[in-house]
């Protein structure tokens, strides 16, 4: 396999939604040391992180002294690992610039497809859900490989539409799940920061394992308009003709502000967060967003 085989525009042009999850994950486990089957979900099949008053006897002292953090060992009957996949449908996801080869919807399609692939063939549960300003699909997880076609089936067939309501989805998704798992959501999180923090505790207060794998075109962050341009609006806001030369400046500062902010409300409850941008090979940041969970493991 070529890196060229792992760009958007070359995936773009594959038949088949399965065909592209294979072959991205191919792509990012390669080179990994440890089995990724093994190191995706081995904090929740092996391991969770101390806290005070949990019983000494438990914990795994070899993980402290390569991570420096310390773990506790889980007994098998609290091993089954579960991941919940959660799609932002809503009609900003469907933007694409002339710069990128697909639309961020298409772009979080292939990323949740890899990563259900993974886990279903590591014999662990995936689901699925999907979401605008109101939860489309729910789909609990399994670990049937018949349960993979379905889930992939259901992508291919979403399509973007509506405005976003992520905040309170979050706490609708927080109340449906009863057992703890990771919970990995695909959006550009066009919404009120404050509402998805809100959220994002909610999962938290229940200790689910969380990630946000933010999806952005290429044209949003770096905003290289030079003519006068007619920006069209999406989620019911008007269209706006505007010489993007005269705010380039304070838009990109404004855009790496919102990024920061989402950064800093996963790295104050202690979530991942996962930069996407739809012109660069899919494989890059999830091998890099595995090997930091195998590391946190003490695995690698």
């Amino acid at each position: 396999m070529t890196r060229d085989s792992l760009q958007p525009e070359t995936l773009a042009k594959l038949h088949g939604l399965a065909l592209k999850a294979r072959l991205i994950v191919e792509g990012f486990v390669t080179g990994l040391h440890r089995s990724p089957y093994q190191g995706f979900s081995v904090e929740f099949a092996e391991h969770r992180e101390y806290v005070p008053g949990d019983d000494l006897r438990y914990v795994d002292w070899k993980a402290y002294g390569k991570s420096d953090r310390y773990y506790l060992k889980r007994f098998e009957e609290d091993t089954n690992f579960s991941c919940l996949l959660v799609l932002d449908t809503s009609e900003s996801m469907q933007y694409r610039s002339s710069a990128a080869a697909v639309s961020k919807l298409e772009y979080a399609k292939m990323a949740a497809a890899a990563l259900a692939h993974l886990v279903v063939h590591q014999q662990d549960a995936v689901g699925l859900a999907t979401f605008d300003a109101e939860l489309r699909r729910f789909v609990r997880p399994s670990s049937r490989p018949s349960h993979l076609r379905n889930l992939i089936g259901i992508l291919e067939e979403t399509h973007p539409a509506g405005e976003t309501a992520i905040g309170p989805l979050m706490h609708e998704l927080a109340e449906r799940l009863k057992k703890r798992g990771l919970v990995i959501v695909f959006s550009d999180f066009f919404d009120d920061v404050d509402s998805l923090t809100m959220g994002l505790k909610h999962f938290r207060h229940r200790r689910h394992d969380v990630t946000l794998m933010q999806v952005i075109d290429p044209a949003e962050q770096d905003f290289d308009f030079d003519e006068p341009t007619l920006f069209q609006g999406l989620e019911g806001l008007p269209e706006q003709m505007t010489d993007p030369r005269s705010l380039r400046s304070a838009y990109r500062a404004e855009f790496e502000q919102f990024l920061w902010q989402v950064r800093g409300v996963c790295r104050n409850l202690a979530m991942d967060h996962v930069l996407l941008r739809t012109d660069r090979p899919l494989d890059v940041p999830l091998r890099e967003y595995l090997t930091r969970r195998m590391q946190r493991a003490g695995r690698v």
